[in-house]
């Protein structure tokens, strides 16, 4: 199998889709034995083949498969045991629910939380289109996306309200151990964590707790990731 993720400068693996899928392989001890293939925002021309030009995508033999959630049910009806990708079958609409919350709600908050920092992690020959790309998208420049960031945590702490609640009583949201859920979340404060200082969690968060369990789950594999001050 061979994972084309997305990657900035010194191969940092941001991408919070990409993510999903990362700690989903490692979910069923795949990870260390995909092949993976890097590539940048001026790369896209390499993921032609799958029809789009957007990662996360996976080629399985003749299978091509793109998109996150895609991906993940691709895993799951060709490559599981016990091991469920979701914290059970009758969950997945629920698991899909988060994943959905994660891309409307909780992305474009940390988007104007951490915009202007992923600048400096990408490659020097990307940052031309990712600031005019992102900053058409917002319609300002990325340094007002990001100047009332304290402003936008604030309102992000108030969004992740429905996970804080799950956490009371769960050491994951699937439950005893991690699921896809977890990981569409974790998805996000990953991207964050490793292109910007920014904590997006205030320091007495319990997010933060599950956050720490979350970089320690398969051998530390997220919190090996170089993160740039948290």
């Amino acid at each position: 199998m061979k994972f084309y993720d997305l990657s900035g400068a010194d191969n940092k693996r941001f991408s919070p889709f990409g993510w999903r899928v990362r700690m989903s392989l490692a979910h069923l001890d795949m990870e260390e034995h995909t092949e993976v293939e890097l590539v940048k925002f001026s790369q896209k021309d390499r993921l032609r083949f799958s029809g789009q030009e957007l990662v996360p995508v996976i080629q399985d033999n003749s299978a091509i498969i793109s998109d996150s959630w895609r991906i993940a049910e691709y895993l799951e009806n060709n490559y599981t045991n016990q091991q469920s990708l979701f914290s059970s079958p009758t969950d997945k609409a629920n698991e899909k629910f988060v994943s959905s919350w994660v891309d409307s709600q909780i992305h474009p908050l940390v988007a104007k939380c951490v915009v202007r920092d992923i600048l400096d992690v990408i490659d020097p020959n990307d940052r031309e289109y990712f600031r005019r790309s992102r900053e058409e998208r917002f319609g300002m420049s990325l340094e007002k996306i990001v100047a009332n960031r304290e402003e936008t945590r604030t309102l992000l702490k108030r969004t992740l309200f429905p996970v804080r609640k799950v956490l009371e009583s769960s050491p994951f949201l699937g439950g005893t151990q991690a699921s896809f859920a977890d990981y569409s979340v974790f998805g996000a404060m990953m991207w964050a964590r490793i292109t910007s200082s920014f904590d997006i969690l205030e320091e007495h968060d319990p997010i933060t707790d599950w956050r720490e369990r979350m970089l320690d789950l398969y051998d530390g594999l997220a919190r090996k990731e170089t993160a740039r001050g948290y």
